[in-house]
């Protein structure tokens, strides 16, 4: 039992893989290539524990090649030397299969080094990566690859790889186990649809639970996975997809008015302990997607922000909760951010002139200037204080950015305005 669990139960072929049906269905694309025996060069994209190991290894037993496994996080240029030496040795007489493990570690020198041999065949080259490929991967390897996305387990299709980690660890061990009902599915939940967590939670509940007594079964009861999990079902690394993932739907959510999706994701984020992340996204929302429909909330956003803030998790979490229902709740409307949007839009193309001679913070005329005075008209002094007066330049003088939003409060400004500027 020294060999990790999650490695004893690693699928030996394709049909015991789990999850992945778009990928290894009868039919599906990368079955037939892999059955076919004619491997190109191919990159596995996707969160961890999701077979992508698994699958190189079926590979190289597919196609008799010699299996190098390097991981970009250690790996060095004499790693890759070492293996590059091996090509039309006795060693190698099939050729060379490497997988290399999160590549997007692999510098640009070291991605390099490869090119060669895997656009003449000399080496397969099998990678995997929790990144997005096009961001990290170095265009010239991507260009020479097939690049398939592996998805996280959905809980279904992990429950027969749990029974299939029960079963080896009772033959490991010698006793029988008894799972009390919901063990099964609780793990294939808490794993976050990653196998390799499956594997750990079931080897440490096995281990984590009482023996059995004069021949009895030794059972596996709910109250210690849940013990065992605590905290284990969190994908949440910072610098990687998943994490902009949970706070772009997280602000969806609450964009889209389901308060119930808003605070799901609110939950996970402050369980990761994001406490910034949480509220920073909550006050952007309440001013893009909210804003001029309730002026209100962005300062009681704020307050909620700074409250929590102050109090720290876990209360944190209740004036946060309070906050996050009060933007789903709230009429939306980006009018605002429209309208600045627009704005930046022609600063950005160079429609930008000078500033209205009334306008300028100047009260004298140089003997330049073409019509002597300021001629400023103060809103105050007029009826209802405002009157007609141009504020932009001149070449943009009939440019419209703000458009009201069809909420009650803009619609009732615009009412307002439209009487006055009649």
């Amino acid at each position: 039992m020294s060999t990790p669990l999650a490695d004893r139960i690693r699928p030996k072929n394709l049909d015991e893989i789990s999850g992945q049906r778009h990928l290894f269905s009868k039919g599906a694309v990368l079955r037939n290539i892999i059955e076919s025996g004619n491997i190109p060069n191919l990159i596995f994209y996707g969160p961890s524990g999701t077979g992508k190991t698994t699958v190189a290894r079926i590979i190289a037993a597919a196609t008799n090649k010699r299996l190098h496994i390097l991981n970009g996080t250690s790996a060095s240029l004499s790693d890759v030397k070492e293996v590059i030496g091996e090509i039309n040795t006795i060693a190698a007489p099939n050729g060379l299969l490497l997988y290399l493990d999160e590549i997007q570690y692999f510098n640009k020198k070291q991605q390099q080094s490869l090119l060669q041999y895997i656009e003449n065949g000399d080496i397969t080259l099998v990678a995997s990566t929790t990144e997005n490929p096009y961001f990290y991967i170095y265009s010239a390897v991507l260009s020479r690859s097939t690049v398939f996305e592996f998805k996280s387990i959905s809980p279904e299709d992990a429950e027969p790889g749990i029974e299939r980690a029960f079963a080896i660890m009772s033959e490991d061990t010698g006793e029988e186990y008894e799972t009390e009902d919901g063990v099964i599915s609780y793990i294939a939940q808490s794993c976050g649809g990653d196998m390799r967590k499956a594997a750990n939670i079931v080897e440490l509940t096995v281990l984590g639970s009482m023996s059995a007594n004069g021949g009895e079964k030794k059972k596996i009861t709910l109250d210690t996975v849940k013990q065992i999990t605590a905290k284990t079902a969190m994908h949440y690394d910072r610098q990687g997809d998943e994490y902009y993932d949970m706070l772009s739907a997280y602000q969806k959510s609450m964009r889209g008015s389901d308060p119930d999706a808003a605070l799901h994701y609110l939950a996970r984020i402050l369980e990761a302990g994001d406490l910034i992340s949480a509220t920073r996204r909550l006050m952007v929302c309440a001013c893009e997607d909210v804003g001029l429909a309730y002026p209100m909330i962005i300062p009681i956003v704020k307050s909620a922000c700074d409250i929590a803030m102050q109090v720290g998790l876990p209360e944190a979490r209740i004036p946060l909760a309070d906050a996050v229902i009060l933007v789903c709740n709230s009429p939306k409307s980006n009018s605002g951010e429209a309208a600045i949007d627009a704005a930046l839009s022609d600063v950005r193309a160079g429609l930008a002139g000078p500033v209205p001679r009334h306008l300028q913070n100047k009260h004298f005329d140089g003997e330049d200037a073409l019509v002597k005075g300021q001629h400023y008209k103060y809103p105050h002094d007029a009826p209802n204080h405002w009157l007609k007066q141009q504020y932009l330049p001149d070449n943009i003088k009939h440019r419209t950015y703000y458009t009201y939003g069809d909420n009650k409060t803009e619609q009732a400004a615009k009412e307002y305005w439209s009487k006055i500027k009649k």
